[in-house]
């Protein structure tokens, strides 16, 4: 069985990993260019840039589309704390058109599956009294499916505010994470296209952010494991 010491080690080594994998896809695809090119794109469109990229950002939530070369881009182009807020905006958009589409157009039939399967009418019945805490917990747990829980929510009897405001609230530490390492992953894969204009005492505390982010995402990741197995076990013994 894993210590916390070792379990917080893992944590730092698979967003280690994610730092490569992204530095190695961009590399790979000339993604740095491509990068230039959209930043110098981005100029020229002014004050429209934030509000074209949360709409991208809010389509692919929706088409279910890999949103880290966005993310990337967010961090590269506006920087950590505009860049997390547009993401922030756009995702949560996107969360709510797809949580619309899925209670306003899957229809009935679908609704009819859920309510027929114990623990997913478990989850839409006995938790909607805590409908936006649930949400926001879903959101804090790294690696869980985002994207496709926005249409299985709107099956649910979640309201609408609720969901909303527990999905802004619970993807802003993972959307702040990955905008920082999109940030460093940036940083490093320009480094072969210009000089370093960094200096060790800001790598250093570039570095640094890095800790303390994945630590604040693995922190709450537990937390957030921790109270929806509590919510769970509660709900289930409360049906014995």
């Amino acid at each position: 069985m894993l210590t916390k010491h070792s379990s917080a080690a893992w944590g730092i080594i698979t967003s280690i990993l994610f730092v490569v994998a992204v530095l190695g896809v961009m590399l790979f695809f000339s993604v740095d260019e491509k990068v230039l090119r959209l930043l110098a794109w981005i100029d020229t469109q002014g004050a429209w840039a934030p509000l074209l990229f949360m709409l991208i950002m809010a389509m692919a939530v929706v088409l279910l589309l890999p949103g880290i070369l966005l993310t990337t881009g967010a961090g590269f182009v506006f920087g950590v704390v505009k860049g997390t807020l547009y993401v922030v905006i756009g995702t949560t958009l996107g969360a709510v058109i797809a949580f619309l589409i899925a209670r306003h157009l899957f229809g009935e039939r679908a609704a009819h599956f859920v309510q027929h399967h114990a623990r997913l009418k478990l989850i839409s019945e006995e938790l909607t009294p805590q409908g936006w805490k649930i949400v926001m917990l879903t959101r804090l747990v790294p690696f869980f499916p985002f994207k496709l829980s926005n249409y299985f929510f709107g099956l649910t009897a979640f309201s609408l505010r609720g969901f909303t405001g527990g999905t802004l609230v619970g993807i802003i530490p993972f959307s702040l994470h990955n905008v920082y390492l999109g940030s460093i992953a940036a940083d490093i894969a320009m480094l072969g296209t210009r000089g370093s204009d960094r200096t060790p005492l800001e790598w250093s505390l570039y570095g640094g952010g890095f800790l303390v982010a994945v630590g604040i995402v693995i922190y709450l990741g537990r937390l957030a494991n921790r109270i929806l197995a509590r919510y769970t076990e509660e709900e289930t013994k409360g049906e014995e």
